[in-house]
């Protein structure tokens, strides 16, 4: 259970981002809709005093409104991502300017080294303790039951977790 709980956690912490997106367009379609249901008691009420003609017309700017509205936010959305994308390249170079070759390229595969040294460290620990055990006389189930225990299997997890989730939100 707690190797579930740890690797469902370190996998959506990756997607945090994206969570808070989506409560901020929930909130801009919330207002959308209500101007939508200004724009039609407006209608109504057009419709009342008798001018049909000045309806046609304000569904046509309507249409208009909600078209530039959605090319405007899509617009605005790629903008805003162009900029963070290249405000994150400019902070790399500028940190990388008189870096040497080697630690410019280092920099690249911090996560992937974390993810091998904790993962190697796991893999000396237990492969250790299963030797030392072997040479003791322990039983094969025994030792596989002590070295892969829950707390084990957790941290695994959050290795894994911690590479691979990193990844799926990056996309």
């Amino acid at each position: 259970m707690l190797t579930l709980l740890s690797t469902f956690l370190s996998f959506l912490m990756g997607g945090l981002p994206k969570l808070l997106d989506a409560f901020q367009d929930r909130a801009d379609k919330k207002h959308e809709i209500q101007l939508a249901q200004m724009q039609t008691e407006r209608e109504l009420q057009l419709l009342q005093a008798g001018y049909v003609a000045q309806q046609h017309i304000e569904e046509i700017k309507l249409d208009e409104i909600k078209t530039q509205t959605q090319s405007a936010e899509k617009v605005s959305l790629i903008d805003a991502q162009k900029a963070e994308m290249n405000a994150i390249y400019a902070h790399d170079i500028a940190i990388g300017q008189g870096a040497s070759p080697w630690m410019v390229n280092y920099r690249t595969g911090v996560r992937p080294t974390i993810t091998y040294g904790f993962f190697g460290l796991l893999m000396l620990v237990e492969i250790g303790l299963f030797l030392y055990g072997w040479n003791r006389g322990v039983e094969f189930n025994i030792l596989a039951n002590m070295l892969w225990d829950d707390e084990t299997q957790a941290l695994f997890a959050a290795i894994i977790s911690f590479h691979f989730g990193g990844r799926a939100f990056g996309k």
